[in-house]
């Protein structure tokens, strides 16, 4: 079958409620579902893998490219039935206003998908139909399998909106008419949607799967799916589910280096793909929980991903025995790389209360945004990732901001998506490298084998 693509209009439209439904609802059909998302989001795949039962990867055309993409898809795909993509905002919007690039409609021409068009119906009725009409004859090379109307407030608001869908010749087939559920809503808090860690969407998973099985024309969307695009021949084939991706030799278990991997409810964005490139590269990854453990014996390196440390300072700082380890193997040469809640774990303090000190800076969560969007990091001096003159691509998300010392190290030079200086960053003391940046390591494999390399290197001077 053909990758499934869940797109809307805009932000808002109920794409991730539609997709998680999708999820639940596929599943419960026999059918063996791999999800996926499409931008640098952590927190939606994160429902996607609580909601299916299988890790949910990004695709992002923007910091990965066409190449990166279609082996993240084809590895997050084997062994399965369907592929279901969410898109991100809406079905065009992406890394510039004159292109389609990094958005959900080049995702889509590169794995040859069809589209699933999600309107927010309120207060609309012929208009929707209007907004269909646009999006479906916009980009004449898409491929749509269908439309579903989300938010419909009554049975006579259904009827309306498919008198104006079938009153317009040529627009893909209406799967359905969601009513609107205000009670099936994920909580949200300022990063976006609670995590899926922290159990938000259990008790709600299976609902979202009701809803989608009770409005949604399934078998329909499923025949869509089975049928070759008109346009598919124009773009190229896509790959086949399970197709398999050479992506270069495995090392063997005896030369591999134990690198310490954060991984809980406070530490848990990171990309799948930076994980498996690491383990590519020759690391055996060992998870530990920050808020409960000790760092794990006999590490080469530590990596210590993003997430919400701020909700749950009080636990981290009670983990003296965590935090103390953290500043003693940083003195000793450990190589570290901390991205943005990693980076305030090994801060002096955040919000007052004390932390590791690896970093002597000051840390402090604030009400308004410090930061969103893509950053290109050209490394300025060595690193644990690299060489001067390394290039990466990731994203910047935090509300936090921190008073780092000017005798602290600079070492990354960042740009915006459309090339703007956007300051130096990369904060470097010894072999630990902190930045408030997610870099996605699929944007240069060669990330992952430095690290690995890095670590290795310290390993054999012990």
């Amino acid at each position: 079958m053909h990758p499934l693509i869940v797109a809307a209009p805009a932000s808002g439209s109920g794409k991730s409620s539609v997709t998680l439904g999708l999820l639940g609802a596929l599943r419960r059909r026999g059918l063996t579902v791999a999800p996926f998302k499409v931008g640098p989001d952590f927190i939606d795949p994160g429902h996607h893998a609580a909601a299916c039962g299988r890790v949910s990867r990004n695709l992002d055309g923007w910091m990965c490219g066409r190449e990166r993409v279609l082996h993240s898809f084809a590895a997050g795909s084997a062994g399965a039935d369907l592929a279901v993509v969410e898109g991100v905002m809406g079905l065009f919007d992406g890394a510039a206003g004159a292109t389609d690039a990094g958005s959900t409609a080049e995702i889509a021409r590169w794995l040859g998908g069809y589209i699933l068009l999600v309107i927010d119906a309120r207060a609309q009725a012929r208009s929707a139909a209007a907004v269909v009409h646009g999006f479906t004859t916009f980009a004449p090379d898409l491929d749509f399998a269908g439309v579903l109307y989300n938010r419909v407030g009554s049975d006579s608001h259904a009827c309306l909106l498919q008198e104006a869908h079938a009153s317009v010749p040529g627009l893909p087939p209406l799967l359905g008419c969601l009513p609107r559920a205000a009670e099936l809503a994920l909580p949200e808090r300022y990063l976006g949607l609670v995590t899926a860690g922290e159990g938000s969407g259990a008790a709600i998973y299976p609902q979202l799967a009701d809803w989608v099985a009770a409005h949604v024309d399934l078998d329909r969307l499923l025949a869509a799916l089975a049928t070759q695009p008109l346009s598919q021949g124009a773009r190229g084939a896509a790959p086949r589910l399970g197709e398999r991706v050479a992506a270069g030799r495995v090392r063997g278990n005896s030369d591999r280096v134990r690198i310490g991997v954060a991984r809980d409810a406070a530490c848990c964005f990171c990309y799948p793909d930076n994980l498996e490139l690491l383990e590519r590269a020759g690391a055996e990854l060992v998870f530990f929980s920050p808020l409960t453990e000790a760092l794990p014996a006999a590490l080469a390196g530590l990596y210590l991903p993003g997430g919400y440390p701020e909700l749950y300072i009080e636990r981290l700082a009670a983990n003296r025995v965590l935090l103390d380890d953290l500043r003693v193997v940083a003195d000793q040469g450990l190589p570290i790389y901390a991205e943005c809640g990693g980076l305030l774990l090994l801060a002096a303090s955040l919000d007052e209360v004390p932390l590791a000190g690896v970093f002597p800076a000051a840390a402090r969560l604030l009400s308004q945004r410090q930061a969103l969007g893509y950053r290109e990091v050209t490394m300025t001096t060595a690193t644990p990732l690299g060489p001067a003159g390394t290039v990466a691509r990731g994203h910047e998300f935090h509300y936090s901001e921190l008073a780092m010392p000017a005798a602290i190290a600079r070492s990354y030079r960042l740009a915006g998506r459309d090339g703007t200086p956007r300051g130096e960053e990369g904060y470097l003391r010894g072999n630990v490298l902190g930045s408030y940046v997610h870099l996605h390591f699929a944007s240069n494999p060669a990330l992952a084998e430095n690290f690995v390399a890095t670590c290795r290197r310290r390993r054999g001077n012990l």
